[in-house]
């Protein structure tokens, strides 16, 4: 007589099949020698419904036990019967449901997106995505967006290639506007239009479906406003009057101030200070919308000569170096060219 106990179908008094930790056992029922075909003979395990094959696995006998452990591991929410045939007696059969795993913790969000401004230029050149933990590669173009203000998505603004910018802890992606679209005379431009429009307002958004490195979706949507300005093709520069010294005995920063906004990634390690007796060690910091470069020394500054050494692949947000446009028009009227790898800034600490 059959009879149903919980997920398995077995018979009263007689063999059943159990299940734990996705090992199979037939338990009620003493395993003797070897059948000639061979223990799957007896006991076979299917996953799925339908005419479906019995899955691979191995066969053992422990303390008499028939055990069956399949060869990949049961994934969460999968049906799964399992047969036993006895000699000489009825078939035995378990039906089991594997649960499902509960969804993790959506804990991970966009921590900033850079530039932090709220006025970006016609022909801005890249952002910054960070996240406070490390996320999955391999699907970033799903959940970026960029909307106009009355909600449409803006046609392929960025340049989706297959091999994503990340950094090697997963925490930043570098988002690039498509260079096409930005730089004049090439026919992308002029066929699309550019991303981009002078005036008008926009809103970068991202999904929260976006996984994380565990899986999880991002805790929150994010999105980051913003209105466009005439574009920017005047090549930054940096000059003494544009830092701010310390005093000498203390260790307060050191302050480089821009007349606009530069490229955040870059400002990180494109600007190193010496001083009397070399190379200064010391923290790196960047503020008030990446206007501001401070720089707070390990030791106190002694009074003396020092320079800020500035690589000129330092960028504004349009891409243009130090002392170099990103877009120069063959008809403009170039002014003026930096071809030196660094610029000095001299200061006084006294």
């Amino acid at each position: 007589m059959l009879a149903l106990a919980g997920a398995e179908l077995v018979l009263a008094e007689g063999p059943a099949i159990h299940m734990d930790g996705g090992v199979f056992r037939v338990v009620g029922w003493q395993a003797g020698a070897l059948p000639a075909a061979g223990w799957s003979a007896l006991l076979s395990v299917y996953a799925g419904v339908g005419d479906v094959p019995p899955l691979l696995g191995t066969y053992s006998v422990e303390a008499g036990t028939l055990t069956f452990r399949p060869r990949f591991s049961l994934s969460p929410g999968m049906h799964v019967r399992a047969v036993f045939q006895p000699p000489g007696g009825p078939p035995v059969e378990a039906v089991f449901e594997i649960a499902k795993a509960a969804p993790l913790a959506a804990t991970t969000r966009v921590a900033h997106v850079y530039p932090s401004t709220d006025i970006l230029p016609a022909n801005q050149l890249k952002l910054y995505i960070y996240f406070s933990a490390p996320m999955g590669r391999g699907d970033a173009w799903r959940h970026i967006r960029l909307l106009r203000e009355d909600g449409s998505a803006v046609a392929l603004p960025f340049l989706e290639i297959a091999q994503e910018l990340w950094d090697r802890d997963n925490l930043r992606l570098t988002v690039l506007f498509d260079p096409g679209r930005i730089k004049r005379g090439l026919a992308s431009l002029a066929e699309a239009g550019p991303a981009l429009e002078q005036g008008k307002r926009y809103t970068l958004a991202i999904s929260r479906d976006w996984l994380d490195g565990r899986g999880a979706v991002l805790a929150d949507e994010y999105r980051k406003d913003f209105r466009v300005g005439p574009a920017d093709r005047t090549p930054p520069e940096v000059a003494t009057g544009q830092v701010t010294a310390p005093q000498a005995g203390g260790t307060d920063a050191l302050v480089l101030h821009f007349p606009k906004p530069m490229d955040y990634a870059l400002l990180q390690h494109s600007i190193a200070v010496t001083g009397p007796s070399g190379a200064m060690e010391g923290g790196v910091a960047v503020a008030s919308d990446e206007t501001e470069w401070r720089f707070t020394p390990h030791q106190a500054w002694t009074a003396g000569t020092y320079r800020i050494i500035v690589q000129t692949t330092l960028e504004d947000l349009a891409g243009n170096h130090i002392g170099r446009a990103f877009d120069v028009d063959t008809f403009d009227r170039v002014t003026k060219v930096v071809t030196q790898e660094t610029v000095d800034v001299p200061f006084q600490v006294q």
